[in-house]
């Protein structure tokens, strides 16, 4: 057991005793170091004021990537280095992407730019991510002035450029020797320990989850996080996955994809694509860089969620997981794990430990959709998966899913009834589109009415055959994934 979390902050060791395993780094940064140029917008990851780059041994180099420091916990900070907008201008002397915030006049009332800087900044020391459009990169940064134009001047000019960082790789490695399994803090007003357990390997997470069934389970914290910053719940036990390795694996096979349930968004995106272009694309559509930089794909099927976005989609293709307890494991569909809301597949002890995908057979028909409010950072109101085998004008077989249509992410049973061994025609299509009411009845919230639902759900289903009859000039109108 350890009392201590150590990380650098730019190229400095920092040493903090008895911290509450549930702090957030925005509080850390504020309110204990006095870095106010961090700021809270949102806490709940969604507006990138706080945005801050986090960077963590990968070989011989450091590997950094931009995160929202409202919905981090304290000790993910542990072995691992940290900058803010303060370390960007160290001397007095500004870094070049925030001296051409102020040449371009990127800055208005300034509360967001800071988060923006990091933002852009993060493109330059080749963070994760990064490599995108400059609006993707910045999809998660908010600028309530509406200076989005200057912005995104700067940020067609952020290059990456070669960095120093031999001395914090030596810091990093110093630091990883004597990282703890274990960190406990004593909570005064509840007058019990908290503790945070920190596994290197599956086979100490397991043993962990043995001893301790009840323990929170966290990865990125993306949900988690909001527990604490919105709902002010306290956790007890959290057993954080950021330091298992063997989670991580990435799995390139000729007849499937193998994901870790530890596989950042981020750092599944280019294999997912490489699967199916829809699958990149639906990836890209989750959150903004800062999150995909800290969720992860196990996350997000363990969460159970109706609306998450991969699980639809995996199930559609016909996924499987692999969960274990102990030394033992087992294989289920991806559909099977999700049995009510609220409610998974899972016995105490057991954590979802990796999700395989086949690769489509040739000639396989499939769309992905999500259906959301605005285009980025947004939950889906309706997220629809279609694989289709098609033969000689027949469909042979078909798997349809949907998100944000029940109370988990379910098959469409009987629209797939209404499809496999007919012909591929539009009266088939009507009748699979009309079979979907007996397949979901949605709920209705924020995000859309029951009825506007399945009126959505019928609707892709019309428009994947339409997609397939009309010529390209038609298709180019309008992108899929709106």
């Amino acid at each position: 057991m350890g009392d201590s979390i150590r990380f650098l902050l730019d190229g400095e060791v920092q040493t903090l005793r008895d911290v509450d395993p549930t702090a957030t780094v925005l509080d850390l940064l504020r309110y204990r170091l006095g870095r106010t140029g961090t700021k809270e917008g949102c806490a709940e990851g969604d507006c990138g004021a706080c945005t801050v780059l986090l960077g963590e041994l990968d070989g011989d180099r450091v590997a950094w990537r931009a995160v929202n420091a409202c919905i981090l916990f304290v000790p993910m900070l542990d072995g691992r280095a940290l900058m803010t907008v303060e370390s960007l201008s160290r001397g007095g002397t500004l870094h070049p992407v925030q001296r051409a915030m102020v040449e371009k006049h990127g800055s208005q009332c300034g509360f967001c730019t800071p988060g923006i800087i990091m933002s852009l900044y993060a493109r330059t020391v080749g963070a994760a991510g990064t490599a995108v459009p400059a609006k993707d990169l910045l999809a998660g940064n908010l600028c309530r002035c509406t200076g989005y134009g200057p912005i995104l001047a700067v940020a067609e000019e952020a290059e990456v450029a070669p960095s120093e960082e031999d001395a914090i790789v030596s810091a990093l490695r110093s630091l990883d020797r004597d990282r703890p399994l274990e960190l406990s803090w004593r909570d005064p007003l509840a007058d019990s320990d908290r503790r945070w357990f920190a596994p290197r390997t599956s086979d100490e997470l397991a043993q962990i989850l043995l001893d301790h069934p009840d323990a929170r389970i966290v990865a990125g914290a993306t949900d988690v996080g909001l527990w604490v910053t919105k709902q002010h719940r306290v956790l007890p036990d959290i057993i954080w996955l950021g330091d298992v390795a063997d989670l991580k694996i990435i799995e390139e096979e000729e007849g499937h994809v193998r994901l870790g349930a530890n596989v950042r968004y981020s750092e599944a995106h280019a294999a997912l694509t490489r699967l199916h272009p829809d699958l990149g694309e639906l990836i890209r559509r989750i959150g903004a860089v800062q999150v995909r930089n800290s969720g992860t794909i196990g996350g997000n099927i363990a969460n159970g969620s109706p609306i998450g976005d991969t699980p639809p989609a995996l199930i559609a293709l016909g996924a499987t997981l692999t969960l274990r307890r102990g030394a033992e494991r087992r294989q289920i569909p991806l559909e099977d794990y999700f049995i009510a809301y609220g409610k998974q597949d899972r016995v105490p002890g057991e954590f979802v430990e990796s999700v395989t995908v086949p690769r489509p057979a040739p000639g396989t028909l499939i769309r992905i959709v999500k259906l959301s409010k605005r285009f980025d950072s947004d939950i889906s109101a309706v997220c629809g998966a279609f694989a289709l085998t098609i033969e000689a004008g027949r469909i042979v077989s078909a798997r349809i899913a949907f998100g944000g249509m029940a109370g988990t992410p379910a098959r469409a049973h009987n629209a797939e009834a209404a499809l496999a061994g007919q012909p591929w025609s539009e009266t088939t299509i009507e009748a699979a589109a009309a079979a979907l009411a007996q397949d979901y009845t949605p709920l209705t919230d924020v995000r859309g009415s029951a009825d506007y639902r399945l009126t959505a759900a019928a609707n892709l289903l019309r428009r994947l055959w339409i997609e397939q009859q009309a010529p390209e000039s038609l298709l180019a109108l309008e992108p899929i994934h709106g």
